[in-house]
């Protein structure tokens, strides 16, 4: 069937088609119910909490969730199976409303959270306050309080130590710092008398203040420290709030091949004043070692080694008597371990064992390593699935529950279940088998736990079971998303493919607008994040509202995990090492393209594309490196090339040392290659990506005389554009997708 190009049509025409059935995307009434969208939607999911609170210690726990009638409290005695409303919420409304003189409305009470303080007393946060409610008599008291402040951390890139810091010894004897780059100790209370341990630490070689003492109090370990020189980037704040005049910023920002800090651990015997270095040999060219970390018995200490390039992981042990360094554990892999997201690491009786989890068999599993002589003593799970997260451990019954995905045949291979087994392999049994990605929420002694499953067809369903056997003890809540039907919203549509190898199945979903008419053709939109981390097709129930209302404007949008992606097998994740330009785009296409093969409405011939971050990378990517399928692209933020990105992230994917993959991977270097249209949105102080990333990608772009829109966002950091973000993204793509020029709004008239 050949395919109609109905971009060249409209252009030919002069603008929108209405006649003979043809489309009329991206009119004013699509621009309306796109940005009406989220206020159309919202709340009109019932009965489905998204997080359950259990007391400590105890078999009852507590959620709010929308009901028809407003937002409820609901509290539930698991061991008598029983649920009921956690309080009055009309009785607590009133007290409420007397003792802060605010309106308060019982079916909207002005808090999310709960504590229980007692059997009749809970806090909550309000008003700026901390509240008191006594439940017996429903008298509400101010309790001086100050809610704990909520929002962002500092820059994740401050890593600065406080050499004044005293750590006590745990028999509270003593204490040891650092003064004067060195390691000293004192007696605690009235002692003045020091005692220094080390004479060779100095500025550029100094003993960090991360003083782990032995529970015996007899020993000290500590890392000695060869700094690099730091990596600082530099951005103008042009439009500062407090003052008139731009603001330089700067942040310490290390970028793959700088210089990174070497530690040495080092051995301080208190009785003897001796102190044993750790050979670097043994740990050379660091990333990273972990913190130092003593055995119960003090016999030992431990640390994670992370040989720089990411093939080479080690689990070390030094014996506190002679300083011996023991590899208890030693993951290699010709491509990358994956330590940022799939180490797991449990030491069973003080070390006696370790539990560990490793790719060495293809596939995401546990192990049981003797941890004395660190040999494996038995493969705990096996197969063509993978463990995605360890729930508990029970060192004394010698049993592991578990979440993993792709067990179950015929299910989505991305379904999180939740699973039970023994240290010996022995003894597995599902806890979860429906079909749908499932959340786990445990009482604090893992008898019991709250198993909240849904797909993004299926609202969500929330029941009780027995950790023991997954029983069902009784159901807590079945959502109703009849009233978000009844506002023409869709359901996402499930679709899977053969990948490149055409055995693979590729992974996505399909969203249609509320007014979809499949006499109609559709542009397709793919929402992008390729980024090897993690996986990113959503799962779980929702109502998509970013791809949901950029559809509503008369596209097809869809998004897909292809290979280079993360939660599949070893040999699906590699695909991304040293080749992120790769993204997965071979599969991706394969997959629209089987799509359009059953939905005749997808018109390939008009394809955009859009990311954020790693994803904006993509997008870029996608109009660069396949143009013959990717016409339109909107990149916010992205890492263009990963030499100016997180040394982390990128060093990790990338390989190190820096070599020519880096350059043949870039958005800046390949920009000559640019065909369709491309817009790049980027906040002008980004300190997770460099912004100058995106300008470099522009000053290509420019050399190479390639027509692009650049929007750049005065004050913001990391983001995909916000509101008016949002806006130019959609006109982009109605613009050049659909041949539609954007509506001009005029107070909340849109015209053309």
């Amino acid at each position: 069937m050949k395919t109609i190009n109905y971009l060249a049509i409209c252009l030919m025409f002069g603008g929108l088609l209405t006649v003979d059935g043809a489309f009329a995307q991206g009119a004013v009434a699509d621009y309306k119910r796109a940005n009406a969208f989220g206020e159309t939607t919202r709340n009109k999911v019932f009965y489905a909490p998204t997080a359950f609170s259990w007391l400590e210690d105890q078999q009852r726990l507590w959620y709010v969730h929308e009901t028809p009638a407003g937002r409820r409290f609901i509290f539930v005695d698991a061991s008598k199976k029983q649920k009921a409303e956690a309080f009055d919420h009309a009785k607590l409304a009133t007290a409420l409303a007397m003792a802060s003189d605010e309106v308060v409305d019982a079916d909207s009470l002005p808090f999310y959270s709960i504590a229980y303080k007692g059997t009749n007393r809970i806090e909550f946060d309000a008003y700026g306050k901390v509240w008191s409610a006594n439940l017996a008599d429903y008298k509400v008291s101010d309790t001086g309080r100050k809610p704990e402040p909520r929002g962002r951390r500092g820059y994740w890139g401050n890593r600065e130590e406080n050499e004044s810091r005293e750590i006590p010894s745990p028999d509270s004897n003593w204490v040891a710092y650092i003064k004067n780059h060195n390691v000293y100790i004192r007696e605690r209370g009235d002692g003045k008398d020091e005692i220094q341990l080390s004479y060779d630490g100095a500025l550029g070689h100094h003993y960090s203040s991360q003083i782990a003492w032995s529970p015996d109090s007899k020993k000290l370990a500590v890392n000695k420290v060869r700094p690099n020189t730091p990596h600082k980037i530099y951005f103008v704040e042009s439009s500062p709030s407090a003052q008139l005049q731009p603001i330089l910023q700067e942040r310490n920002y290390l970028k793959p091949g700088d210089a990174l800090p070497q530690s040495q651990p080092v051995l301080f015997l208190l009785e003897s004043k001796q102190s044993v270095p750790i050979d670097p040999e043994r740990i050379p060219n660091q990333y990273s070692i972990s913190r130092l970390e003593w055995r119960e018995d003090s016999r030992a200490f431990t640390f994670e080694y992370n040989q720089r390039g990411h093939q080479r992981y080690e689990v070390m042990s030094v014996d506190a008597n002679n300083g011996e360094v023991k590899a208890l554990i030693t993951e290699t892999s010709k491509t990358f371990v994956e330590y940022s997201g799939k180490k797991y690491r449990k030491d069973i009786h003080d070390g006696q064992e370790i539990i560990w989890a490793s790719e060495r068999d293809g596939w995401n599993h546990l192990y049981l390593y003797d941890g004395q002589t660190g040999k494996v003593k038995n493969q705990i799970t096996k197969g063509e699935w993978v463990v995605r997260e360890v729930a508990y451990v029970d060192e004394e019954h010698r049993y592991i529950i578990f979440a993993g995905s792709g067990k179950e045949a015929g299910q989505d291979p991305y379904f999180i279940q939740y699973y039970r087994v023994n240290f010996d392999g022995s003894g597995f049994r599902p806890l979860t088998t429906e079909d749908g990605n499932h959340r786990a929420s445990f009482s604090s002694d893992f008898s019991t736990f709250v198993d909240t499953y849904s797909r993004v067809d299926a609202p969500p369903v929330s029941v009780l079971r027995s950790a023991t056997d997954g029983n069902i003890l009784f159901e807590l809540e079945k959502a109703d998303a009849s009233a978000l039907l009844a506002t023409g919203w869709k359901y996402p549509e499930v679709f899977h493919a053969k990948g490149r190898d055409g055995e693979t199945d590729i992974w996505g979903v399909v969203i249609r607008p509320s007014n979809f008419d499949p006499n109609k053709s559709y542009p397709v939109i793919e929402n992008i994040y390729a980024g090897p981390q993690g996986s990113f097709v959503p799962k779980n129930f929702g109502t998509q509202q970013g791809m949901a209302a950029l559809a509503e404007l008369g596209f097809i949008v869809v998004q897909i995990d292809g290979m280079g992606t993360s939660n599949r097998s070893k040999a699906f994740h590699d695909v991304c090492w040293k080749d992120l330009k790769d993204a997965g785009f071979p599969d991706r296409i394969l997959w629209m393209q089987a799509a359009a093969q059953r939905y005749t409405y997808m018109d390939l011939g008009r394809v955009g594309i859009y990311g954020t971050s790693a994803g904006g990378q993509n997008a870029a990517g996608a109009v660069l490196f396949h143009p013959e399928f990717y016409k339109v692209a909107v990149s916010s933020c992205g890492c263009h090339d990963n030499r100016m990105d997180k040394m982390w992230w990128n060093e990790q994917w990338m390989g190190y040392p820096i070599g020519p993959q880096y350059a043949e991977c870039s958005n800046v270097v390949n920009a000559h290659k640019l065909e369709g249209k491309l817009m790049l949105i980027v906040g002008e102080v980004d300190d997770n990506v460099d912004p100058a990333s995106t300008m470099q990608v522009v000053d290509a772009l420019i050399k190479a005389n390639k027509e692009h829109e650049l929007v750049v966002l005065p004050g913001a950091g990391h983001t995909s554009g916000g509101e008016y973000g949002e806006k130019k993204r959609r006109d982009f793509f109605v613009k050049y997708l659909l041949g539609v020029d954007p509506p001009v709004w005029e107070g909340q008239k849109a015209v053309f």
